[in-house]
């Protein structure tokens, strides 16, 4: 397709949960619902229309071992956007992806810097490895050289117990997301353990990675404060691995990880109910494949989400809590063609019939 082509989207738009349109044009790379005079000569596409998928936790320029090589990003991208995720959440890498942004093939990354974390209480190579005295001045180079978002690790398996404790006093942590929300940035945290979660919200942060740890007691909190989640399903279904390979040395924490495994889907589906905002999130780029946004939509579902609920957490909903458009007036053209109504069944989510980019068919 060339630049100056024309596409016709013919079938059903889902601009939104309840606003469904017949057809869409794009015209110079973005959404208009006028037809335009070049009509006739425009590209069709036939299918049901989504924004844009969001994986709003991905790590691209990351692997098991750290950084990895533009070559490597790059496969990762591609792999991301031929998914239909056209908008990434970076939650944490240590590599410069900032040569994506020139590329008008690959998606969109919002990113939120390299992961701070405690010394020796993250995976080698991923983090800043400091220690509280220095978290703030790392969460400000952190917030300055991001794109509105900051990522802290806020537990880990802590040697001294055997299991999973927090890591930072709960000053040093109010004062470092103080000084993000001073320099316009969110502050997210990777936490799968229990104790950690209320001091975090407590300090305002503004959203929980992976959040397994939630409680009765900890989920209307969550919901007072507006404090999103993003459970990463996919990646929580390695728990019962991961422990298998720990629990000779730390037997503690492998039965913790098994029991936050074992209520995975209930701790989703309660702090959905009271309001909590869930988001959906993969993870990949650590020891996960890229591409899964669609198998962690379906995990959703298994949680008890509604298709539609699950739908809006990687499509309107989590466009809009990113302060990215949909497929609205002007807006740029990143959306996904499917061959059925993914309101009915959130697996077509694995078939994309057309992924269109910035007004280009790429996929």
């Amino acid at each position: 397709m060339s630049e100056g082509a024309v596409l016709h989207l013919k079938g059903r738009v889902l601009v939104g949960p309840d606003d469904v349109r017949d057809e869409l044009w794009v015209v110079g790379g973005r959404v208009t619902f006028d037809r335009p005079v070049m009509a006739r000569d425009a590209i069709t596409v036939t299918g049901w229309a989504l924004p844009g998928l969001v994986d709003a936790h991905c790590h691209v320029g990351l692997d098991a071992h750290g950084p990895v090589d533009d070559a490597t990003s790059e496969k990762q991208a591609l792999t991301d956007r031929d998914a239909g995720a056209l908008l990434i959440r970076d939650a944490g890498s240590p590599s410069d992806t900032r040569w994506i942004d020139d590329r008008e093939d690959l998606p969109r990354i919002i990113r939120a810097g390299r992961h701070i974390a405690r010394t020796k209480r993250y995976t080698r190579n991923y983090a800043h490895e400091i220690e509280p005295e220095d978290l703030v001045a790392y969460v400000a180079r952190e917030a300055r050289g991001g794109d509105g978002w900051v990522k802290l690790v806020g537990d880990w398996i802590d040697r001294s117990t055997g299991d999973l404790g927090a890591c930072w006093p709960q000053g040093a942590v109010e004062a470092a997301i103080a000084e993000a929300h001073r320099l316009g940035a969110r502050v997210t945290a990777h936490c799968f353990a229990e104790e950690s979660l209320a001091p975090l919200v407590e300090a305002g942060i503004d959203c929980i990675e992976h959040a397994t740890g939630l409680t009765e007691d900890t989920i209307p909190l969550f919901a007072e404060r507006g404090v999103a989640i993003v459970p990463t399903l996919v990646n929580i279904a390695t728990f019962p691995k991961l422990a298998a390979g720990g629990e000779g040395k730390f037997p503690r924490w492998a039965d913790h990880m098994r029991r936050l495994h074992a209520r995975r889907y209930d701790t989703v589906r309660a702090a959905y109910d009271a309001g909590v905002p869930v988001f959906a999130g993969t993870d990949a780029g650590g020891a996960l494949a890229h591409g899964l946004v669609a198998d962690e939509v379906a995990e959703l579902t298994k949680a008890g989400l509604s298709a539609v609920a699950a739908l809006s957490a990687t499509t309107w909903g989590a466009r809009d809590w990113l302060g990215r458009p949909g497929l609205t007036e002007g807006a740029p053209a990143d959306l996904v063609v499917y061959g059925s109504d993914p309101r009915e069944d959130v697996r077509v989510l694995a078939a994309p019939r057309r992924v269109v980019l910035r007004g280009q068919v790429v996929g």
